[in-house]
This record gives structure tokens, sequence and C-alpha cells, in this order.
């Protein structure tokens, strides 16, 4: 249990939670493992995770800790996209590209989106009541829904979707695989997009990639790499976590049939069923790294410069002393303050999106598969094997079960 080696086995994130537990009240402030005389750091209560996030004692931008990590136009552009990415800065280049995109991710203009997510979902549920046998809902609505919308708000044919899922299977394990195919894989979405943003100068049209080029060449506000970066960040937060929230959601509520009987019969439930949905599985396990730029002292433990210290998302999620009952499953919590979506000046942007397109899936699955079903046995969840996220592989259900 004292091993984080057991962090990157391949069924870490089924047992993952007792061992979470273990360290918020053994270590909350726990020294992972070293490398290159720097700790890694795991922070896993609430207040602490809390603290950690809002504070800005740690930075994202490690090249303002190490002076060999610096920014380079010598690195190819497959590199350079991580480097510039919003998630990955600090004040007051975050600021600027958050100002960037935030009035697309507002709630007023989110919630313009809902009609069009309903046809959407309308349609992918029609097609799964085409199909006989089970059907495999991460791949038949959770996957395309996220994926349609995201690829419509960013100005991306649809066609290219199957493309874009691929692509962003390979975004999200980069912290596990930095290797000879994720680097082709990623020259093969870089080459993508460099096609698509010439059609786009040619021919820009009402959608987020038009304007961000648009800002792009007044050269005030967008370079090119930040470009190219903002999009692989548009696909994580737009996109993959939604497909997190809608398989584990759904997911939960196989699990706990008293729960689910309960949002069958009161559908009003549904938003407090999709907050604590993000905070039983919340789709970001770990926050992304903080890196300390100067020796500080953190909740008792001294950190030095150059150490990465990481969130434990999930692990402040069930905290006992923030949470009655922490781990059990009710639709009807309230309040529910968690932080799947993170804190302070990183938090999520995708947010009121992933919200929306939650709540209509649950109401249009809900209403048209009111006996659905999980097929298999609960304790064989087939979650992926990635680091920063919680998701499953597939969910096969009977529909009319």
């Amino acid at each position: 249990m004292n091993s984080f080696d057991t962090i990157f086995q391949s069924n870490f994130k089924r047992g993952a939670f007792p061992f979470y537990s273990h360290l918020r009240n053994t270590d909350p402030v726990f020294a992972a493992w070293e490398n290159g005389g720097h700790t890694t750091w795991i922070v896993s209560g609430y207040e602490d995770v809390l603290e950690l996030l809002k504070t800005q004692s740690f930075i994202k931008d490690q090249s303002k800790v190490f002076s060999d990590s610096g920014r380079s136009n010598d690195l190819p552009l497959e590199t350079r996209v991580f480097q510039h990415m919003m998630l990955d800065v600090d004040p007051p280049d975050h600021t600027r590209l958050r100002k960037l995109v935030q009035p697309y991710f507002n709630p007023k203009r989110i919630q313009e989106l809902s009609p069009r997510i309903e046809v959407i979902a309308d349609q992918l549920i029609d097609e799964m009541k085409a199909q006989e046998g089970s059907v495999d809902l991460i791949d038949e609505f959770a996957f395309p829904l996220p994926i349609i919308v995201i690829s419509e708000l960013l100005g991306v044919p649809s066609e290219d979707r199957e493309k874009f899922r691929r692509w962003s299977n390979t975004i999200v394990s980069a912290s596990d695989n930095m290797n000879t195919g994720f680097q082709e894989e990623m020259k093969e979405f870089i080459n993508y997009l460099t096609l698509l943003f010439a059609e786009k100068k040619k021919s820009p049209k009402e959608d987020l990639i038009s304007n961000m080029i648009l800002h792009e060449e007044e050269g005030e506000q967008l370079t090119e790499d930040e470009l190219y970066s903002m999009i692989v960040l548009l696909i994580i937060a737009g996109h993959e976590t939604t497909v997190n929230l809608i398989g584990n959601g759904i997911y939960a509520l196989f699990e706990h049939p008293d729960q689910l009987e309960k949002l069958r019969m009161d559908h009003s439930l549904i938003e407090t069923a999709i907050e604590e949905s993000l905070r039983f599985y919340s789709p970001v396990d770990f926050s992304t790294a903080r890196w300390s730029d100067d020796d500080i002292d953190f909740k008792g433990k001294r950190i030095k410069r150059g150490d990465v210290v990481l969130a434990s998302i999930s692990s402040a999620n069930r905290d006992e002393r923030k949470f009655d009952c922490a781990d059990t499953f009710d639709v009807t919590r309230k309040p529910n303050q968690h932080m799947a979506f993170g804190y302070g000046i990183h938090f999520c942007l995708g947010a009121p999106l992933a919200r929306l397109e939650g709540k209509i899936a649950f109401e249009k699955l809900l209403s048209a598969f009111p006996s659905m079903s999980m097929t298999g046995k609960h304790d064989e969840s087939n979650w992926r094997d990635m680091f920063l996220l919680r998701g499953l592989k597939d969910l096969y259900v009977e529909l009319n079960g």
C-alpha cells in the first residue's frame, strides 16, 4: 500500500479509492517518487487540494524553473503544441489565451446549443434502437455526442470525427506513452490541422477556429503555436472529459440500482445526479503538473524548487471530512462542492458544455430506454489505463433489459 508503483498497474483504477483513502489518512502530501533529485508529490485531501489549486506558490510553466526546458522553435511542432497549451502556462499568457476563447464557453452561449445537442442525441438514440443485441454505450453514444458537438463548435467537418477520436486518445495518453507511435499520430494530426487552417483562412465561417485564425493574423493575441495548442486543449476540455462524465455516470447508476430507480421516477434530479457523477467517478483523476519555483513549506512538507506537485482530484472528491458518506453515490446530494472541474484560474473552460451535454444525455437515455441495464458484472468494469483521466473502454448495455 505504501508503494506508489501500484498507480501504474493496469488494474489500478478498479481499486484506487481505498488507496486514496489510505493516503488521505496517513500521508496527505505524499512524496510519491524521485527522479533526478526532484520529488513528485501527491496531494490527496480536499482542503489541501483546494489550497494547491488556488495558490500562486506553484506554477504551470516548467521553463521558468528549468533553464534547459525553455520553449524552442527548433523543436517539431507536434512537441511545441504541448508547450504552449493554456492549461500549462501562467498569467499573463494564461489570462490572454483564456480571454480569447471564454466567450464561446460562457453559460448563456452554451445554453443556446441545447436544441442542437438534443437533435444529435435523438439521432444517436435512433441509431441504437435499430441495432440488435447489446450495445456499447461508449462507442454508440457517450463518444459521438460530445465529439460531434465540439467538431461543430470548432468548425471541423463531422465526417472527420472518427479521426478525432483516435487523435484524442493519443493526446490524453501523452503522459503515459511518449513513444514513436505517439509522434507519428501527432504529426498526422498537425498535418490535418494545417490543411484545415488553410481552408479556414480562405473561407472563414462563424466557428471558433475561424475566429482564432483571425486573431492569429492580427498578431496581437494568438501565435501560430498557440493556435495549434488551443485546438489540442479544446479536444480534451470539450470532448474527452464529457465522454467520461456520461460513461462514468451511467455506470455509477448501474452500480447503484436504488439511485437509478430514483432518477427514473424523477427526472428533476438529473442535474444533482450529474454533479454526483462528477464527484463519485471524477472524469479527471489527477491535475496536470504544477512546479515549485522556490523552496517552500506546504502542509508540513518541505517542497524544493523543481519538485512536481499533483492534485488527486478523485481523492479530494471522496474526502470524508468534506462529504458525508463520501463513498456513497447519492443523486440527491446537496450541497456538492466537488472539484471535478478544478478550481481557480485553471477551472475547466468546458464545464458549462460538459454539464449541459451530461444533462441532455441522461434525460434522453432514461426517457428512451427506461429499462436499460448493464450486461456483465459490476466488478468487471473496464477502466482505461490512463494516469490523468478516469473513463471506461466500453459499457455494454441491454437497451430494453
